[in-house]
């Protein structure tokens, strides 16, 4: 999968080992933590002009990666996880488009709200996912937004499991 814009280039491939080079090496270190806890490793690589176009368009891109042809998936995942002084909870439904970012924090070495909020909503967006990240508790920016990346990464793994049957009282999702 390439997204390219006159912004940003970012490629995504599924890979044998986690291998992920963005420029932003915080940016790095969370798609690390994402795909691990989802138990799948890719390759990624990407060139940008400014942080918060990057992190969007990392977040459409790999929704677009990720956004499951076949929608029998177990559909929902939820996840609450501490680290450290942080506690959060993910909790996603592949089906429509929305966000709930519950979370706040001091933006400190690098760790910006911000981008944090455009990631997700990117990816939400792009993959019809009801996405609710909400900080029980915390206050270290580091903790925080590593926590979020590795409850996603969990969510994440529980809603795409295949599923026998399509998850809807609708019969469409």
């Amino acid at each position: 999968m390439i997204r390219e814009t006159k912004e940003t280039k970012i490629e995504i491939t599924d890979s044998d080992k986690n291998d992920i080079e963005t420029g932003d090496l915080i940016l790095n270190h969370m798609l690390n933590t994402l795909f691990f806890y989802m138990n799948r490793p890719v390759k990624i690589r990407g060139k940008f002009d400014l942080k918060h176009h990057l992190w969007e368009d990392a977040g459409i891109t790999i929704g677009l990666f990720l956004n499951p042809s076949d929608k029998k998936i177990a559909r929902f995942g939820t996840s609450i996880m501490p680290m450290d002084d942080s506690l959060i909870m993910v909790s996603l439904d592949i089906s429509r488009p929305y966000i709930n970012f519950n979370v706040n924090f001091n933006n400190e070495e690098g760790f910006e709200l911000l981008v944090l909020r455009e990631f997700l909503w990117g990816l939400a967006r792009t993959m019809n996912m009801t996405m609710h990240v909400i900080k029980l508790n915390g206050e270290n920016p580091h903790h925080i937004t590593e926590n979020i990346f590795k409850c996603l990464g969990s969510a994440l793994r529980q809603a795409l499991e295949v599923s026998e049957e399509l998850k809807s009282t609708k019969g469409v999702l």
